[in-house]
């Protein structure tokens, strides 16, 4: 019912995920800093979860711990997971009883898995897509192999939901914590294009400036930058911008492109509707 990729770029560590099921993001991922990340699906045992960190956490390779998940399950027939570590080593695991087609592919950093699928094709075009994006953020690399699966047939059901989880150590929101990423798409007749959506909109408000992109805010964009505010009934952009949650991309003296582009568009709409 499900295809995922879990993966691990430096230490970011992530899980991806979509299905023909309602909020398969609330069943499917777990992901934990300098432990690894694991996908738990098909008869989903939830209970891997937190299990196999737990083994993780010991010092348990991928392996290791897909072995004693698997031993201890008297159902282990029905299941699929998959698992990294934070030294890139990593596990899949279809079990023979899963519904077709079901399957995985494991390398070095990452493990496709999938069951109710269209055919082989998706999971070897998610791992296509992993190993040739390795010049992109992880998330970005998550959702382009979620895509590329999607793209090749996916769950062979339908559409419904999916799902983006990573953990980086202080890449937390506003730096406060390691959750990076913990984007839901619950019932979505196009879920893998809105988790898209949702992850450039992440960029937007989460994302921080670059530092060779940002323009002085001086002479006339000063002067443009004040007025829309104006427009708009702020004093000041840390205003503005604290409303709109665009803080975090706020540097002295200058503007993100991106801040520049939001306040130019909120000026324009407010404009346009003659208040």
């Amino acid at each position: 019912m499900t295809f995922s990729i879990v993966a691990r770029q430096g230490t970011a560590l992530g899980v991806a995920v979509a299905s023909k099921f309602l909020s398969v993001g609330a069943l499917v991922p777990a992901a934990e800093v300098g432990v690894g990340a694991l996908a738990t699906q098909a008869w989903a045992n939830l209970a891997f979860r937190p299990q196999g960190m737990a083994m993780l956490r010991s010092g348990a390779s991928p392996g290791e711990a897909v072995a004693a998940l698997l031993a201890a399950d008297g159902r282990r027939a029905h299941r699929q997971v998959g698992v990294v570590g934070p030294d890139g080593r990593a596990e899949t695991y279809t079990g023979e009883e899963c519904l077709p087609w079901a399957g995985g592919l494991a390398g070095d950093g990452y493990a496709v898995q999938g069951n109710i699928l269209t055919g082989p094709e998706v999971v070897r075009d998610m791992a296509d897509a992993w190993l040739s994006s390795a010049g992109l953020p992880l998330a970005d690399r998550l959702v382009a192999a979620l895509s590329a699966g999607d793209a090749a047939g996916g769950d062979a059901r339908g559409r419904q939901s999916a799902a983006l989880y990573v953990v980086d150590p202080g890449r937390g929101v506003g730096g406060w914590g390691d959750l990076a990423y913990d984007l839901r798409v619950d019932d979505h007749p196009d879920p893998v294009a809105e988790l898209r959506r949702l992850l450039a909109v992440h960029e937007v408000l989460h994302g921080t400036p670059d530092p060779a992109e940002l323009l002085p805010l001086e002479g006339e964009l000063a002067e443009e930058v004040r007025q829309l505010l104006a427009v708009l009934g702020y004093g000041s952009l840390d205003r503005w911008a604290g409303v709109e949650n665009l803080e975090g991309r706020l540097v002295e003296g200058k503007v993100d492109p991106l801040v520049l582009a939001h306040l130019r568009t909120c000026a324009e709409e407010r404009r346009a509707k003659g208040i």
